[in-house]
């Protein structure tokens, strides 16, 4: 069970920022592009951390909507039509918390594999390393 609890869950209008308050302390706005490249989900986390994916093209994605799992995490709708990441109130607060470095680790890896944050950019480099991956229904989890 997690020891964090949220306080405040709450969507931008321009759903590009979701707000989130813990007791306790700690109060994060958590860009959506952040959260959708941070996404908990295999497609991104792979099956191992071996296999974790940096996704560029993402800059302008947006959250469609936060969908409360129990009381344990809220799954987000991202506008990209990605939907499988549930993210427990400890991992939000972990991203709240290691923001700073998780977000410059990110950008170092963008740069490494020759991505940007722009959608036009990625396509192009996507489909030069061929495909197969999870998300593309190459690993049999989808």
């Amino acid at each position: 069970m997690s020891e964090r609890w949220p306080t405040e869950i709450r969507l931008s209008g321009d759903k590009r920022i979701l707000t989130v308050a813990f007791d306790g302390g700690g109060r994060f706005e958590l860009p959506a592009e952040y959260l959708r490249v941070s996404s908990p989900s295999a497609e991104v986390q792979g099956h191992s951390p071996a296999e974790r994916k940096v996704l560029g093209g993402k800059r302008d994605v947006a959250i469609l909507s936060v969908e409360p799992i129990g009381n344990y995490a809220v799954k987000l709708f991202f506008d990209d039509m990605h939907d499988t990441g549930i993210y427990g109130w400890d991992y939000l607060f972990d991203l709240g918390r290691e923001y700073r470095n998780r977000w410059s680790t990110y950008l170092r890896e963008l740069e490494e594999r020759g991505l940007t944050r722009d959608r036009a950019a990625t396509a192009s480099a996507k489909t030069s390393h061929g495909g197969g991956s999870c998300g593309s229904g190459g690993c049999g989890c989808h």
